[in-house]
């Protein structure tokens, strides 16, 4: 019924049409689809992704090997299934962040390219039903979250993309496929119970895994939906004695969505997405520039970065396990860790994609100012990505005390990316795969991806 909650949510999947997204909501999609793909090819050099790629060159095989020695493959990126895209994308925690926490594109746009190019020729769908399909995927996700309260903060149990990332893919697939809405109502269904990942598996190799479960799961949830599967038709609604989707928090308090159209605001037309300046949590961003500011003033005193003249070093930050780590010892702690984005941006005055290797991390400087940290957990610094601050403060043997403070990084949805910028970021990181020719080729075909006949194109 359509004045349930997972009714209304189907009802809207279904009655979404081109005309109901606003030229801000539009652009904004567009700039988080052209950074989506940029981290994704930068993301297929990664470890985690090659893992990942010959597992499935194995599993894919016409002929499985009859041992766990792998076939012979070329290597070379483009062989890449598109299965693979949702890895790539969060394989160094570059992605996009929206409020309350999750990376929405990463699990929402490699299953419009799997299903754009898994459609016969004769049913391809234009760039303009991919966006409209983006956006649903997106809307869905932001709404669940605003089912509760928990979800505003930084995540303790459940990894948010693994959670309404996965609804989000059925929910844009279910548009791309032009599902009616019984069967969108089973696909978010059947994708609740493909859900859910712990938090724990933060900062390993498992991660990326999150993202990418969310996408693939997502898109079968949609396609079994499409063949007859059938779920539970109420699995969004607060049902007393039977858990469904609020079985991922302990407050969970559903709202019907309303129908697109003149009384319907999507979710993006009124806050812009965070788009990451360097690859790791988002976090990190606010005492990476906190620690920056710093830095500034401590050579404009001392006319160099000297550590030996540094005491200690106080980290003011929010209160979350999962990325309080004070001596990580590989890349993925890395990028979860306050104390070691803080000193390498203090040491190397930036932070990059060569901040991650071994050799960085292993540095004996970065070491020398990690024994230098001290965490102070303000309690006005809240654990929520809309709220917090981060507070650096260099302690010197003069007795001086130097402090920068950052609440809103530059890339912050409070303090966007100019197009400049995301240009820049989308071209250092293509640039490691495809030539310029192709990254411009790219870069037009997003812009102008209302007009393309066949999304496949992608």
């Amino acid at each position: 019924p359509e004045d349930t909650v997972t009714g209304s949510f189907a009802s809207f999947i279904s009655a979404a049409r081109p005309e109901h997204l606003s030229q801000t909501v539009r652009q904004r999609s567009k700039r988080m689809i052209l950074d989506s793909l940029g981290v994704g090819l930068v993301g297929s050099t990664t470890r985690v992704f090659d893992i990942a790629l010959r597992y499935c060159r194995v599993r894919t095989a016409p002929t499985p090997p009859m041992t766990l020695r792998e076939p012979s493959f070329p290597q070379h990126p483009a062989d890449t299934p598109s299965s693979l895209f949702p890895w790539q994308t969060h394989s160094m925690d570059f992605d996009d962040t929206w409020h309350p926490a999750t990376h929405p594109s990463g699990a929402v746009l490699p299953a419009l390219l799997a299903a754009s190019q898994m459609l016969p020729p004769n049913t391809k769908p234009t760039g303009l039903d991919f966006l409209l399909a983006f956006n649903v995927g997106l809307e869905v996700q932001g709404r669940l979250m605003h089912f509760s309260t928990e979800a505003h903060d930084i995540p303790k149990r459940f990894h948010p993309p693994s959670v309404v990332g996965t609804l989000g893919s059925a929910a844009a697939t279910a548009k791309l496929l032009s599902l009616s809405p019984a069967q969108s109502c089973h696909a978010l269904g059947i994708a609740a119970s493909l859900a859910g990942a712990p938090m724990a598996n933060a900062a390993t190799q498992a991660k990326p895994l999150h993202v990418g479960n969310a996408t693939r799961l997502g898109l079968e949830a949609a396609l079994l939906a499409a063949r007859g599967m059938e779920a539970n038709p109420l699995i969004l609604d607060d049902i007393p004695g039977c858990s469904g989707f609020g079985a991922f928090y302990s407050v969970y308090q559903p709202k019907p969505l309303p129908a697109p159209g003149q009384h319907h605001q999507f979710l993006l037309e009124k806050q812009d997405i965070a788009f990451k300046r360097f690859p790791a949590h988002l976090g990190m961003h606010w005492v990476v520039d906190a620690a920056l500011s710093v830095r500034n003033l401590f050579v404009n005193q001392a006319g160099s970065f000297s550590p030996s003249l540094i005491r200690s070093i106080v980290l003011k930050i929010p209160v979350s396990k999962y990325i309080n780590r004070p001596f990580p010892s590989s890349e993925h702690q890395a990028r979860h860790s306050f104390q070691f984005n803080a000193c390498a941006a203090l040491l190397d005055g930036e932070v990059g994609l060569g901040s991650f290797s071994e050799s960085s991390i292993q540095r004996q400087e970065l070491r020398e100012l990690l024994d230098k940290v001290v965490v102070e957990h303000p309690e006005d610094n809240m654990a929520n990505f809309d709220k917090m601050y981060g507070e650096v403060a260099l302690l010197l043997h003069t007795g001086d005390v130097l402090t920068g403070k950052c609440d809103t990084f530059y890339g912050h949805w409070r303090k966007p990316l100019s197009m400049e910028s995301l240009l820049k970021k989308f071209r250092s990181n293509a640039s490691h795969v495809l030539p310029e020719e192709k990254i411009e080729a790219l870069i037009t075909l997003v812009d102008n991806l209302e007009n393309l006949s066949d999304s496949s194109q992608l």
